[in-house]
């Protein structure tokens, strides 16, 4: 991790002697009276509560006025945790200026690409480039560095919370200025600036720095490669903030480490989180669910993409909810087991810290509705016995910590340019939904029972039999060039529709799509034919396609063509190819199947590629397994997909914890019920991707 020779964890108050997973939420004493603080740690500790983040949005009563601060609370309400064996993830309280902040510097306040303020009363009422925003949150940050540098039950440095989550976005002078600043270090000239965003078209040729503005609301449509780099600038400007705070927390504090929580989960697209982790001590993530189809399925995706995100290290999950959330069109609440069940899915992919929003359900305040550990039922209440259960089970789950995940046979590659630009204006279609067809693709495997890690593209692809890359729509020269040694090297690609269309500039690779992907599949497209809302086309293999169909020519004798289109414009085209390449092959998908098409056409991939399910074929598909080691043993994950009963068979090991499931030690057979988990402890095995059954 940056400026540091190890990564570093939380510093546990005594030592890392004793491993643990660490287990609370976000604790909001302010909110409260003093009597019921105590009524609070006695509860932590009846739950098993060792950990909370503190001070989050607490900047207004640390700081009353621009002249006065308040710490006596905070230091008594640190004191109690500490006296009662709770740690602290300390908040530096940025994430909401207070009152007087805005009011006295109105000047610090987004504005939106309409040249709207956005007002004070909600939360991150800031500009992530505002010169006097910034200097009134470090003189913040600096105060409670230095105030709480030696106290220990610190564990852990909170920078801000959520950063982005409202406010990612400002158009205002503040960001021109920065936009500008960014431009410079990127492209170094006017000439070369010209040049990348085609300014040629429309008569945007620029001639001076200052004339650039960022894409506010214009006449007609803003230049696609100008919105590009301002959604790349405005996740940079956050990172570049939370580097000030963190600077800060490192010169006084430096045996602290420091993390922040990202949002991993597939409503939030603006921060290139691959490009944030090397920032930060750890990596900590919220994800919360919103109920569909696949909403289990994106939970595992997201934790799946934490952990690699993090290189495969242990992580925090900093927030999930224990119900209902507040803010969805209908909040539902979690189904019994559901809440075990999917904080141990974060275990499984990598999390050694499961922590919720919050500690103790809000009175007042617009997330009153929203579940918390200790709900407004109190004590007795399911939802505080579940939390309850949740904490002897990750008690039990002690010897996993500091384990990793073992690597997967498969890859799906995901790329967050590619995700910012394939979703622009003035494109072939508004339909194309990049997170989803990542996420079907994920989905598919699941029901196979194949394991698959989700990787951002700059990861090494050497180790995966097979590597998806969905919607690959951003593609250099060099990207290009490393699918293409990856092929040539053995391994098995697959990509999609609107792959390979445009350079890191957004200018489109001509001679036809996809682009320098072309010769490696041995196919090209002259023209895109996406379809309409409601339109499906049908494929020779009974399956569907939608949102998207093309022209393919097959360029090349040794590509094969696996399926071609039934019906629509394109009937008798190919819509699937193969080319092999020595051992390895490249597959193209010009349409999208959605994960129930995909999976006949991933199981012919994934015979070629050796690469089979480790579960039995009764419950693959049933089952998520992931595994986790330490190098000297495994740790198998074995979750439930399912409504149903399941029984697993094939799977003898210790059981290390089995909420909602029945297993014995030493017995290779475990029935897991609706939303069951178990945890099982068995050697290393040197296989990846061989059935045991």
């Amino acid at each position: 991790m940056t400026e540091t020779s190890t990564p570093r964890w939380l510093r546990w108050p005594d030592g890392p002697s004793h491993p643990r997973i660490g287990f609370g939420a976000d604790y909001n004493p302010d909110q409260w009276s003093r009597e019921v603080w105590d009524e609070d740690v006695r509860l932590m500790r009846q739950a098993g509560v060792n950990i909370v983040s503190l001070a989050i949005f607490s900047w207004a009563r640390i700081q009353p006025t621009e002249d006065s601060w308040d710490f006596a609370w905070l230091d008594e309400v640190i004191d109690l945790l500490h006296a009662n064996g709770i740690a602290v993830d300390l908040a530096t309280a940025t994430a909401s200026p207070p009152p007087w902040l805005s009011r006295r510097h109105p000047e610090i306040l987004p504005v939106t690409h309409r040249g709207e303020t956005l007002w004070p009363g909600g939360r991150q009422h800031w500009r992530p480039t505002s010169p006097v925003f910034r200097e009134y949150a470090l003189r913040l940050v600096t105060a409670l560095a230095e105030r709480y540098a030696e106290h220990p039950a610190i564990a852990a440095w909170h920078v801000n919370n959520e950063l982005g989550c409202h406010n990612v976005y400002d158009y205002s002078d503040d960001a021109a200025r920065a936009f500008r600043g960014w431009l410079r270090d990127r492209y170094r000239s006017l000439d070369a600036l010209n040049h990348a965003w085609g300014t040629a078209f429309w008569s945007q040729r620029y001639s001076d720095w200052e004339e650039i503005l960022p894409p506010r609301q214009g006449a007609a449509q803003s230049n696609p490669t100008q919105q590009l780099d301002f959604t790349r600038f405005s996740s940079d400007a956050l990172k570049d903030y939370l580097r000030a705070e963190r600077e800060i927390l490192r010169r006084i504090t430096p045996g602290i480490p420091v993390t922040t929580n990202f949002m991993v989960m597939s409503g939030t697209k603006p921060m290139d989180y691959a490009s944030w982790a090397d920032e930060v001590d750890f990596v900590s993530n919220d994800h919360y669910i919103v109920p569909r189809e696949q909403s289990f399925d994106e939970l595992s995706f997201s934790a799946n993409l934490t952990s690699n995100i993090a290189g495969g290290r242990p992580w925090f999950l900093m927030e999930h909810s224990t119900s209902a959330v507040n803010w969805q069109p209908v909040n539902l609440p979690k189904k019994p087991g559901q809440m075990i069940r999917d904080s141990l899915t974060h275990v499984a992919h990598g999390a050694d810290a499961v922590c919720f929003f919050q500690w103790r359900q809000s009175a007042a305040g617009a997330e009153k509705y929203h579940s918390a550990m200790v709900p407004h039922a109190g004590e007795d209440s399911a939802v505080y016995r579940s939390v309850t259960e949740l904490g002897r089970t990750l008690e039990a789950l002690a010897p996993v910590v500091g384990s990793e995940r073992k690597a997967s046979p498969v890859a799906i590659l995901f790329d967050w340019d590619s995700w910012w630009a394939s979703e622009q204006d003035s494109h072939p279609t508004e339909q194309l939904r990049y997170h989803q067809e990542a996420l079907d693709w994920y989905s598919a495997l699941l029901a196979l029972g194949v394991r698959a890690d989700v990787v951002p593209t700059g990861r090494d692809l050497s180790g995966y039999d097979l590597v998806v890359a969905p919607i690959l729509h951003v593609m250099p020269e060099s990207l290009a060039q490393r699918l293409i040694r990856y092929v040539d090297g053995g391994g098995h690609l697959v990509t999609t529709y609107f792959s390979g269309i445009v350079d890191e500039n957004d200018h489109a690779w001509l001679g036809g799509y996809p682009g320098p992907l072309r010769d490696l599949l041995g196919v090209r497209i002259e023209e895109f034919a996406p379809l309409l809302p409601d339109e499906t086309v049908a494929l020779g293999t009974g399956a569907s396609g939608s949102t998207w169909t093309e022209r393919v020519e097959v360029r090349d004798p040794a590509t094969k063509v696996l399926a071609s289109y039934a019906s629509g414009d394109h009937a008798g085209w190919p819509a699937l190819t193969r080319r092999a390449v020595g051992p390895g092959s490249a597959t193209y998908v010009s349409t999208r199947l959605g994960a129930a098409g995909i999976r006949p056409l991933l199981s012919e991939l994934l015979a070629s590629a050796g690469v089979s399910s480790e579960l039995t074929r009764d419950v693959a598909g049933r089952v998520e397994l992931v595994i986790r080691t330490d190098g000297a043993e495994e740790f198998w994950f074995l979750i439930n997909r399912t409504t149903e009963t399941v029984r697993v068979t094939g799977v003898a090991g210790g059981v290390v914890a089995s909420p909602n499931a029945a297993a014995d030690d030493g017995s290779d057979t475990v029935t897991l019920e609706p939303h069951g988990v178990v945890v099982i402890r068995r050697p290393v095995s040197d296989t990846r991707g061989e059935s045991t059954g």
